[in-house]
This record gives C-alpha cells, sequence and structure tokens, in this order.
C-alpha cells in the first residue's frame, strides 16, 4: 500500500468519525463530511468506499447528494433545528461574551445557508433505502 493510499484512508476514517459526531453536534458539518470521507476513500480504497455507501445509514444519503438528488427535506429541517437549537442555547446560556456569541451566529447562519441552498430529494427521486 503506498503511502498516499494510506493517507488518504486515514484522513477518509477520520473524516466519517467527525461525520458521525457531526449528527450530535450541529458546529460539525455532516454532509461535507461524509463526503470528503466518500472522496478519499473511492481515490485509496475500494472496499471501504463500498462500505461506505452501502451503509444503511449514510450510503444512500452520500448517494443521491453526490448524483445531485439533494438532500432530504427532513434532513434538511431536522438539520437546521437542531443547529439553531443547539446554537441559541449556547449563545444565551453558556457563552459570556458577546464577540463569541457573535460569531457563532454567524456560523450558525452560513451553515443554515448552505443547507438550505442544496437541492431537496423529492419522492419521485427513487430512493435506496430509507432515512
Amino acid at each position: 500500500m503506498s503511502i498516499k493510499k494510506l493517507f488518504l484512508i486515514i484522513v477518509g476514517s477520520l473524516s466519517l468519525g467527525l461525520g458521525v459526531l457531526g449528527i450530535f453536534l450541529p458546529l460539525l458539518p455532516t454532509t461535507p463530511l461524509l463526503l470528503l470521507s466518500a472522496a478519499c476513500y473511492i481515490r485509496s480504497s475500494d472496499r471501504l468506499y463500498q462500505w461506505l455507501i452501502t451503509n444503511k445509514r449514510f450510503g444512500a444519503y452520500i448517494l443521491n447528494y453526490r448524483e445531485g438528488n439533494g438532500i432530504p427535506l427532513k434532513a434538511k429541517v431536522i438539520g437546521v433545528c437542531t443547529l439553531w437549537i443547539s446554537m441559541l442555547f449556547t449563545v444565551i446560556f453558556v457563552i459570556p461574551l458577546m464577540v463569541i456569541k457573535i460569531l457563532l451566529l454567524l456560523i450558525a447562519s452560513y451553515f443554515t445557508w448552505f443547507i438550505l441552498k442544496q437541492k431537496t430529494l423529492h419522492k419521485n427521486v427513487v430512493e435506496r433505502e430509507s432515512y
């Protein structure tokens, strides 16, 4: 195995781990991290790439996004709501510095924009698995 392939497998695995954490921690962008994992795996390990895109939880999500079909509306709503609930809680109850509060609200606004600008996966697109 070449150093390049090993590096891509490590980066892909770290990205996958962070992407999974991003499901629970709204500041970590799940979709881009999962897509980075797929991009690393497709260039380094066919076995890991196949495992990722056939994964019950992530596979259809990644393939639909990569093929330009979009993100399910449910995923958009859950993502944006979770982001803002946790961000507002943090800004109101946890962070005392106004500069940090503003920064967090700007970050939340950016990720809201990023999620909402993505194409919405409609029911007429054949879904590979349930989300």
